[in-house]
C-alpha cells in the first residue's frame, strides 16, 4: 500500500527527530511520535538555519558564512551529511579563519543525552560527546614535520631525537596518525628550513642601499677543527640596522694565517657581496701575516675606502673580558678568600639566616644580592666582589673560630677588593652596552672607550701603589685596543651631530695633553679622506634601490654622467663641502634617547653624500660575539655532537636558529598543537 504525501512527510519528520547526535551512535527505540514537532537534535543545526525559498522548497543556510545548501524539495529531503562536511572538513571560510585561534576540544560530557530528553535509566557511564561550539582542524602531517624541524633548530636538540625511543613513544601517544621521521628526513627538513629563511635574508641584503660590515668569531672544537662565525651588519632601505649570522665556515686548520681570509671570501661569494664589503672586525689577535692577509683582502674587495684601514683586529667584548680576567688573576688570592667567605655563608641555610640577622643588627645599607660567582663569566665575579665588599662588616662579625672561615680577607685585602671593583666597573658598564637586544651604533662606544683609557692611564700613574699595581696591567692591555680602534670610533662620533669634532678635541686633550693636536689632525684628515672617497665613489653594484637605479638609467640616457662629475669637481673647488658645512654648524642639544641613524635619514637630502658615509660608519660593529657571550672569559667551543655532523648541516641549523629567533617564529608549542589536531566527526 502506497503512502500519501502527508504520511510520507510525517515519516520524514520522524527520521529527522531521531537523527543520532554524533556519527556512529546507535538510535534508541522510538515509541509513537508525538503530535507536535520536536526540536532537531543534530548538532549541525547549531550552525545552520532552514529557510523557505519557494513552494515546497527549503534550503539550509550556514550561520557563519551564509552559504546556502539543499535541504528539501517537496517530499525529497537531502539529509545533513553534506552540511556536516561543510563544517567538519574546513570548507567554511569563517571556520578556517578561526582555526588558528581555537584549539580542538575533542570531547565534553553533557548532563543529558540531548535536548529535553529524559535521563538514562541505567547506571552505565555517560557517553561523552564532541562539543560543536569549537571548530576543529584537519591533521596536517607536513606542518608537524616543519614544526619538529624548527623545534630542533631553535632549542639545539640533537637531530637524532626523532629516533630516541622515548620521544617516538611520546609522539605516537600524542598523535598516532603521525608517521615519525628518521634522522635523514629531519636533517633534510632542517636544511629546507634554512634555505627558506635564507631567501628572506638574501632579499634583505640585495635591497640594502649601502655596504655591509662583517665580524668574525672563531670557535674551537674537540676535533682540532675550527668554525668561523661570519656575521653581517648593515642598514636597509628604511634605515633600520640589521645584524644577521651569514655563515658558519668549518676551518680544518683554524690556527693558520689564512683561516679568517678564507671564511671572508667564502661569505662574500656565497651572498654575492664581493664589491660591498666595508669593514672587518675579528675576535682575537692575529699574527702579522694573518693581519696583512685580511687587510689585503679588505683593500682588494673595497679599494676605495681608506685603503683597508677599516680592519678592527680587536673585539671590544673579548678585550674587556681579557683585561678583567688579567686583573682577577693578579689578585686571585684575595678573590679566593672572598669566594670562600661567600661560599661559607651561602651553602648553609642556618648560617645565611644568621648572616642576614647580623646585617640587620649592624644596619648595613647594602642592596646587593650575595651570590657565588660563575668563574666562566667575569661579570658574576665582579658582582660577587662588589656585594661582599659592601657587606665586609657583617663578614667580620661572623664566628671566626670555625676553621672553614679562619682565612677571611684582611683589612688591606678588603681595600684591594674595593679598588679592583672601582676599575672593573669601568669595563662592566661598557660591556653592558653590548648585551642590548637592539643593535647599538658605533658612536656610542667612543664615549666609553676614551673614559676607560683616561681613567686607567691616571690610575696607572697614581702615587698609591695599591691602585697603580691593579690599574697598570689593565691600562697596558686596553691601550692596545685603543690604538687599534681609536680612528674608527672617533670618525663614528664625529657623525653624531651632538658632538662632531668637539668631543674628539676635548677627549684627546684630556688623554694626550700637549700631543693632542697631532692625534686630532689624524682624525680630521681621516674623515676628510673618507668623505672625498665617497664623493668619487660609484653606486655599489645592485645597490641604491629602485629610485637610485632609475636615476642612473635616466642620467646615462641623457649623457649627464660626466656632467655630474664636473658639477661635483667644480662645486668642491668653489664652495664648502657637505662635510665642512656639517662640521661648522652648531651642535644639537644632547638628549639621552637620540636616534643618530634616524637623524641622518631625515637629513639625507641636505647631506646626500655625507649621509651615505654616516650610514656605513655608524653600523661598523665593535664586537664579534653575540650578546649572551659578552662576559665569557673562555673561547667558545662547538659541542661534540655538532662536530659529528656535516659542516653544511651545522651551518644550516646554526644560521637558521639566528634567523628564526629574530623573527620570533618557530615556537615548539605549535608542533604539539599541530600534532593533536584530528578529524573528529560532529
Amino acid at each position: 500500500m502506497e503512502m500519501t504525501p502527508t504520511e510520507n512527510n510525517m515519516l520524514v519528520n520522524m527520521e529527522m527527530q531521531l537523527e543520532p547526535v554524533y556519527l556512529g551512535m546507535q538510535s534508541h527505540n522510538v515509541e509513537t511520535p508525538p503530535s507536535k514537532r520536536r526540536k532537531k537534535k543534530s548538532m549541525v543545526w547549531e550552525h545552520f538555519t532552514i529557510e523557505t525559498v519557494g513552494v515546497g522548497c527549503r534550503r539550509a543556510c550556514c550561520k557563519q558564512c551564509k552559504q546556502s545548501f539543499a535541504y528539501s524539495t517537496g517530499s525529497k529531503v537531502a539529509g545533513t551529511s553534506h552540511l556536516k562536511r561543510h563544517i567538519a572538513k574546513g570548507s567554511c571560510p569563517v571556520v578556517l579563519r578561526n582555526q588558528q585561534q581555537d584549539l580542538l576540544s575533542p570531547f565534553s560530557a553533557p548532563s543529558k543525552v540531548g535536548g529535553d530528553s529524559a535521563a538514562p535509566t541505567t547506571d552505565t557511564p555517560k557517553r561523552r560527546y564532541r562539543t560543536a561550539s569549537v571548530p576543529y582542524v584537519a591533521f596536517d602531517s607536513d606542518r608537524c614535520r616543519q614544526e619538529i624541524a624548527e623545534m630542533i633548530i631553535l632549542h639545539d636538540y640533537p637531530l637524532h631525537i626523532v629516533e630516541h625511543p622515548g620521544f617516538m613513544a611520546f609522539i605516537h601517544n600524542l598523535q598516532p596518525r603521525f608517521e615519525m621521521v628518521n634522522f635523514s628526513t629531519v636533517q633534510g627538513d632542517c636544511v629546507a628550513t634554512y634555505l627558506r629563511e635564507k631567501q628572506s635574508v638574501q632579499s634583505l641584503i640585495e635591497g640594502m642601499p649601502g655596504r655591509i660590515c662583517l665580524t668574525l668569531d672563531l670557535w674551537n672544537s674537540c676535533q682540532t677543527t675550527g668554525y668561523v662565525f661570519v656575521t653581517g651588519q648593515f642598514v636597509d632601505s628604511e634605515w633600520k640596522i640589521h645584524r644577521k649570522l651569514l655563515n658558519v665556515v668549518m676551518e680544518p686548520y683554524p690556527e693558520s694565517d689564512s683561516a679568517f681570509s678564507h671564511a671572508v671570501s667564502a661569505c662574500l661569494s656565497d651572498w654575492n657581496i664581493e664589491g660591498r664589503l666595508f669593514s672587518l672586525t675579528i675576535n682575537q689577535p692575529l699574527s702579522e701575516i694573518g693581519i696583512d692577509s685580511l687587510r689585503n683582502l679588505l683593500s682588494e674587495k673595497n679599494p676605495s675606502i681608506l685603503s683597508g684601514q677599516l680592519l678592527l683586529d680587536h673585539c671590544l667584548a673579548r678585550s674587556l673580558s681579557g683585561i678583567a680576567e688579567e686583573a682577577l688573576t693578579a689578585c686571585q688570592e684575595t678573590v679566593k678568600k672572598v669566594r670562600d667567605c661567600v661560599k661559607y655563608v651561602k651553602t648553609s641555610e642556618l648560617l645565611e639566616e644568621k648572616f642576614l640577622e647580623l646585617k640587620q643588627q649592624l644596619q648595613v645599607p647594602s642592596m646587593k644580592t650575595l651570590a657565588l660567582d660563575d668563574q666562566t663569566r667575569w661579570n658574576t665575579t665582579y658582582e660577587m666582589l662588589l656585594a661582599a665588599s659592601e657587606l665586609k662588616e657583617v663578614f667580620s662579625c661572623l664566628d671566626t673560630s670555625d676553621p672553614d672561615y679562619s682565612k677571611g680577607p684582611t683589612t688591606e685585602e678588603w681595600k684591594q677588593v674595593e679598588n679592583m671593583c672601582t676599575y672593573l666597573k669601568l669595563l662592566f658598564d661598557t660591556a653592558n652596552l653590548l648585551t642590548s637586544s637592539t643593535v647599538p651604533t658605533t658612536n656610542n662606544f667612543f664615549h666609553e672607550a676614551w673614559k676607560i683609557q683616561l681613567e686607567l692611564a691616571r690610575a696607572a700613574t697614581s702615587e698609591d701603589a695599591a691602585i697603580a699595581n691593579i690599574a697598570k696591567p689593565m691600562q697596558v692591555s686596553f691601550d692596545k685596543y685603543w690604538k687599534s680602534c681609536c680612528l674608527m670610533l672617533a670618525i663614528a662620533v664625529v657623525m653624531d651631530p651632538r658632538f662632531k669634532m668637539k668631543l674628539v678635541e676635548f677627549s684627546f686633550t684630556k688623554i694626550y695633553g700637549d700631543e693632542a693636536a697631532t692625534y686630532i689632525n689624524f682624525v680630521d684628515e681621516g674623515i676628510h679622506q673618507l668623505f672625498l672617497e665617497y664623493v668619487a665613489l660609484p653606486l655599489p653594484p645592485n645597490g641604491g634601490g629602485f629610485e637610485g637605479n632609475m636615476k642612473q638609467e635616466e642620467d646615462e640616457g641623457l649623457g649627464l654622467t660626466d656632467f655630474d662629475m664636473y658639477i661635483m669637481e667644480t662645486t668642491s673647488q668653489q664652495s664648502k663641502s657637505e662635510l665642512d658645512q656639517y662640521l661648522e654648524e652648531s651642535l644639537l642639544p644632547r638628549v639621552h634617547e637620540f636616534d643618530v641613524v634616524g637623524w641622518w635619514k631625515l637629513n639625507k637630502v641636505k647631506y646626500p653624500t655625507l649621509s651615505k658615509m654616516a650610514r656605513d660608519i655608524l653600523t661598523v660593529p665593535v664586537c664579534s660575539v653575540v650578546p649572551e657571550s659578552v662576559f665569557e672569559t673562555g673561547r667558545k667551543e662547538m659541542d661534540r655532537y655538532r662536530c659529528s655532523l656535516r659542516a653544511e648541516t651545522v651551518e644550516a641549523i646554526v644560521c637558521a636558529k639566528d634567523w628564526l629567533g629574530v623573527r620570533g617564529g618557530g615556537d615548539s608549542g605549535e608542533m604539539m598543537k599541530a600534532l593533536v589536531k584530528m578529524e573528529f566527526p560532529i
